[in-house]
């Protein structure tokens, strides 16, 4: 086994100052001047940190094919995310959005069922559009270790872009044909036989969500040996068995599955190396609203008062260029992503 990954890190404010010693990531509101080049064998890892400016000449120096792999990934990590096409909206990625949650089950984790009444629901969606969510992500079946499933007329609809976040290939056809316009599957379209046809043809974006296991459980079997490349691994394999059903890549977001199947040490890590899944080539979605790890932080604090860690956790992740955040508390997430944009524009504007 000889891998090779690259992670954009050494932000830079104000790119214009810098000319030649900085790349735009993934074109969004970010600039990188560093990539640590990870390196790894059947027994060790090994890491370099190299210069935008000296990339060429490190990049000329590697064997035949970790050059290969290390140009694909460069040109993955440096290239704009085209645009998500949701029914009547278009979602341009060259700045991060936040997802609202709403969760029409019975047992879930965070708010307890209180959306499984379709008005309540409806008026939830709302509130978070009208706070500014780009899209509503509508959870059809619960998730938490234990949760057994819903049945598959859970859903309801919203004024806005809306995803469908269920494993079940019937529930994502009957989303889309209310007007769902994303799957959200955290099973990357893997624990339904049917789900990669159906996806094919209702032609509109997936999130493949990184989860250890694909029976009713995704909790279980999390083993890894380096969990953020072997993450990464496990991503690149299933996008290449999406694509090569028929689904085209511009259409694919990637979510490393923050919480499932993982420790915290291993969570953390995720966290702390984000940016190294723009090698996938894919848009970056990020969910950790309300986790246990928040809670494992911060003196086990439950659910309903992880608001601080969630919101800090969304940031970490928009500074490593993040593109979707998925979120329950969606004004206050919206707030802080605003609040950033206005210091992205302040820097990208100010004169050299």
């Amino acid at each position: 086994m000889n891998k090779i990954y690259l992670r954009p890190t050494g932000f830079v404010e104000s790119p214009q100052r810098h000319e030649g010693e900085c790349l735009r990531l993934a074109g969004h509101m970010l600039w990188f001047s560093q990539f640590e080049v990870i390196r790894r064998t059947a027994s060790s890892t090994q890491r370099h940190m190299v210069s935008v400016r000296q990339w060429d000449q490190f990049a000329d120096a590697l064997p035949d094919e970790e050059r290969k792999k290390a140009a694909i990934l460069f040109e993955r990590i440096t290239a704009a995310r085209p645009a998500l096409h949701m029914g009547a909206r278009t979602i341009r990625l060259d700045q991060p959005h936040v997802m609202g949650i709403i969760n029409a089950t019975p047992d879930s984790f965070s708010d307890g069922g209180k959306n499984i009444d379709v008005d309540v629901a409806a008026e939830a969606a709302f509130a978070m559009s009208s706070a500014g969510a780009s899209i509503i992500d509508i959870g059809g079946e619960s998730t938490r270790p234990g949760a057994p499933l819903v049945w598959e007329d859970r859903l309801s609809g919203a004024g806005t872009a809306v995803s469908i976040d269920t494993r079940k290939a019937s529930v994502m056809e009957g989303a889309v044909r209310a007007g769902a316009a994303m799957i959200n599957d955290i099973s990357a379209l893997g624990y339904d036989d049917r789900a990669l046809e159906v996806a094919r043809v209702s032609d509109v974006p997936v999130v493949l969500m990184h989860a250890p296991s694909q029976s009713s459980d995704p909790h279980k079997d999390g083993v890894y040996d380096d969990v953020v490349c072997d993450v990464f691994d496990w991503l690149e394999d299933r996008i290449a068995a999406v694509e090569a059903s028929g689904i085209k890549r511009d259409k694919i977001l990637v979510d490393p599955g923050i919480g499932f199947g993982k420790s915290l040490t291993e969570n953390l890590a995720i966290i702390n190396n984000l940016s190294v899944y723009h090698g996938l080539g894919c848009a970056i979605l990020f969910g950790a609203s309300r986790k246990r790890l928040i809670g494992a932080l911060s003196n086990e604090a439950d659910a309903q008062h992880r608001l601080g860690g969630s919101i800090f956790l969304a940031m970490k992740a928009v500074e490593q260029g993040a593109h979707i955040i998925r979120v329950h508390d969606a004004a206050e997430t919206v707030q802080a992503v605003q609040v950033w944009r206005g210091l992205r524009d302040a820097a990208l504007t100010v004169s050299a």
